[in-house]
């Protein structure tokens, strides 16, 4: 199995970008979107010059609790810039969401709650919510991880969108807002995640 088939089987199919989409970032813009990947693992970020953005992450399952996330995790942190990525709120029916959200609790992931993000899927024709956690090494502030977002949707996400999809997700200012009053409770806050060893 390919890279990005192991991604297309893990991933929802609203949060997936078209092989194309993907393969076109890795070509055009590959001084900015990168691959990491190992026989258990693929990582797809883009490093932008202050910050660093998780397009996707995948463990093979035959592999968890070995601590290649972890390392991976580890990696990117060294770069000492805000880490940024999109997660899907809990799914009681999907116990992977709250396995990943675990996860990044660990790792010392913020969830950003000031952040509002609904995008509609091109596959789908669905709007898909989602929430924005960040790691920082110099505590900052989740207004400018907005500006951070915003700076990486225009570059990754909608890349070339119409030429590859016949169509063009939405302009970036109806997909994210920043509101110091949302009305949303912390992701991660009540989580239960094992002391680290």
């Amino acid at each position: 199995m390919n890279w990005y088939e192991k991604l297309n089987q893990y991933f929802p199919v609203e949060e997936m970008k078209s092989r194309e989409h993907m393969e076109l970032l890795l070509d055009e813009k590959g001084d900015v979107y990168y691959k990491d990947e190992g026989k258990y693992h693929v990582l797809m970020y883009a490093e932008f010059e202050t910050f660093l953005f998780i397009d996707y992450l995948w463990v093979s399952s035959q592999a968890r609790g070995q601590g290649i996330g972890h390392k991976l995790i580890e990696k990117l942190k060294k770069k000492e810039k805000p880490i940024i990525l999109e997660v899907e709120p809990i799914d009681y029916e999907d116990s992977d969401t709250e396995k990943r959200l675990r996860f990044y609790k660990r790792e010392d992931f913020s969830h950003a709650q000031s952040i509002g993000y609904n995008r509609r899927s091109l596959a789908t024709n669905e709007e898909t919510p989602m929430e924005i956690l960040y790691w920082s090494p110099n505590d900052e502030s989740e207004e400018m991880i907005f500006e951070q977002m915003k700076k990486m949707y225009e570059a990754i996400h909608t890349y070339k969108d119409k030429e590859i999809y016949g169509k063009s997700y939405q302009h970036v200012d109806e997909v994210l807002s920043y509101d110091e009053n949302r009305d949303t409770d912390d992701l991660l806050e009540n989580l239960n995640v094992p002391e680290k060893a």
